[in-house]
């Protein structure tokens, strides 16, 4: 009886301090940061279960459409925080641009913006150790310099030609379902192309992702069932815990960096005998910033290698994707497109005529003639960003950021989350149109008719409020090659096409099969579509469509 006693005498004081402990860093920590209501065993985990059951449960807890929600829940902070220790960090969410701007500008204490740090470990076995969007401080600038040219605009415009022959085999595509008359997933279609696309691009091989899988490249299909190990339902935090998930990215992984280890000596080799004469892939014009291909410079090539097949289809894709839904239930800008494309190619619509156009050496004039394409993808980006930017502060860094009422808050110690979806939809910034598809909003004011009801916040948007891309000395390196291809597109497609969306998100019609007319323009929608997150957000359903020869 007197050892139970010593004992409770020992462990009670111990009790008491691990408890006062659990509550500080549950209740009191960040008591000061706008949250939801937090529990003692559960954190923040209990509330975000509520907030994701008042819409589709089929949306993914990593969607930034949940934070969207949150954040008006909260009456509209620049920023809040969702606490889920001990399983994973506190995570801050920014929603205002100009806190979001001084997370990803350099800094004394940051001098390449603050870091990623282990914020995106999870995709470590995806992109590789040595990827340039986890790579930090001399390393990434290192690889950043000896990339950048392959991504300059220059440079991609002369690959102008790789990227029009896989349009062709695209709009040969759709020309077969609007023959046939039968739905499709746009998705599907779509990464096909841009799996092509960057293929060309990044490597100069043909992959033919749009050609059947009995003829596609062994990357391509090693790529594709890599990647599905990430759509397997839930949070991407958990998966180190499923085994046989793990034990399939290991096997494929090993595969994958095999081939790809092969190319890439193969296409070394190459250059080095014979040089190269014609435009040069972004892998061939690496090779000139590096003075062998030794095992660790080999490998640093495969990541990123692997690092433009993952961001420079699947975000690419999920961009032409909402622009083609978009566009199918905004008629006015649809109209606006085309007139602009007559304008610039004249009255014939088909593809393989802009693509000769385009071909015929004044591709670069011709795309800069291209206000309103451009101010389509820009909305586009605005309103469906593929991705944000997680980075995260160590302790003890002393970071702080001011927030917009002069407030500086330290936010040492947690991942940082800039919320492209949440700050690209800002009223303050954007108005009353802040949920509307408006191209107009990128032209100059007085050079296009607004639609009715959509006037702007503001003359002038700060460039702060649109970050896709993310800003700052980390931006996306291949955002110019993501637009010039979106532009590319929808120039060849936009006036030979019209999309129907069917299921979610398809147009409510009237009792005599018209469409029923919304705000700004805009046609209703029976439903909403929304993504969901596989490795990055994208259309639930896979864009489910109908396509016909406009006029037909």
């Amino acid at each position: 009886m007197l050892l139970w006693i010593a004992a409770l005498t020992l462990l009670a004081p111990i009790a008491i301090y691990l408890i006062d402990r659990a509550i500080f860093f549950r209740f009191r920590q960040y008591a000061h940061l706008p949250q939801l209501p937090s529990s003692l065993l559960w954190g923040h985990l209990k509330a975000l279960d509520g907030v994701m059951r008042e819409g589709d449960r089929r949306r993914h807890i990593d969607t930034d459409q949940v934070f969207l929600e949150i954040k008006q829940k909260l009456n509209s902070p620049p920023l809040f925080i969702a606490d889920f220790r001990p399983f994973l960090h506190v995570i801050c969410v920014i929603c205002d641009h100009g806190v979001a701007e001084q997370i990803s500008r350099s800094s004394k204490t940051f001098p390449y913006s603050v870091p990623k740090g282990n914020a995106l470990d999870i995709f470590k076995p995806l992109m590789g150790a040595k990827s340039i969007i986890l790579a930090e401080g001399t390393e990434w600038k290192g690889l950043r310099k000896r990339f950048n040219p392959g991504f300059a605009p220059q440079h991609l415009i002369s690959l102008l030609p790789c990227i029009l022959d896989r349009v062709g085999r695209f709009t040969d595509v759709l020309d077969n379902y609007a023959a046939s008359g039968e739905i499709f997933g746009l998705g599907e279609l779509c990464t096909n192309l841009t799996f092509d696309v960057i293929g060309a691009v990044s490597m100069d091989e043909d992959f033919r992702a749009q050609c059947g899988q009995a003829s596609q490249s062994e990357i391509v299909i090693l790529f594709r069932d890599f990647v599905a190990t990430w759509r397997t339902g839930g949070s991407a935090a958990w998966d180190i815990f499923k085994v046989r998930t793990q034990a399939r990215r290991w096997w494929l992984s090993r595969r994958l960096n095999r081939v790809l280890r092969q190319e890439v000596q193969r296409k070394y080799a190459e250059w080095k005998v014979s040089g190269v004469q014609r435009p040069r892939s972004i892998l061939e014009l690496s090779f000139e910033a590096i003075e062998s291909l030794d095992g660790h410079v080999l490998d640093q090539t495969c990541d990123q290698i692997k690092t433009f097949l993952f961001a420079g289809h699947d975000t690419t894709s999920s961009l032409l994707q909402w622009a083609f839904y978009e566009l199918s239930r905004t008629p006015h800008a649809l109209l606006a497109a085309r007139r602009e494309l007559d304008d610039i190619f004249g009255s014939d619509s088909s593809s393989d005529a802009v693509r000769a156009r385009l071909r015929a050496g004044q591709s670069e004039n011709l795309l800069s003639r291209m206000p309103y394409i451009s101010a389509i993808v820009k909305e586009t980006l605005r309103l469906h960003p593929p991705a944000g930017t997680a980075r995260h502060v160590p302790h003890g860094a002393g970071f702080n950021v001011k927030l917009p009422d002069g407030e500086t808050v330290s936010l040492d110690g947690m991942v940082l989350h800039n919320c492209a979806t949440i700050i690209q939809r800002d009223e303050l910034v954007y108005g009353p149109t802040k949920e509307a598809f408006v191209p107009e909003r990128w032209l100059d004011q007085n050079q296009m008719e607004q639609p009715d009801g959509a006037e702007m916040a503001s003359d002038k948007l700060p460039p702060s409020a649109w970050r896709p891309f993310e800003r700052g000395p980390r931006n996306c390196i291949g955002q110019e090659l993501a637009i010039i291809e979106a532009r590319v597109v929808l120039a060849c497609t936009l006036r030979r096409y019209d999309f129907t969306k069917v299921g979610l998100g398809e147009i409510l019609r009237d009792e005599k099969g018209r469409p029923v007319m919304g705000e700004y323009g805009q046609y209703k929608a029976q439903s909403e579509l929304f993504n969901i997150w596989e490795v990055i957000a994208k259309p639930i359903d896979g864009t489910q469509m109908r396509v016909a020869i406009t006029g037909s």
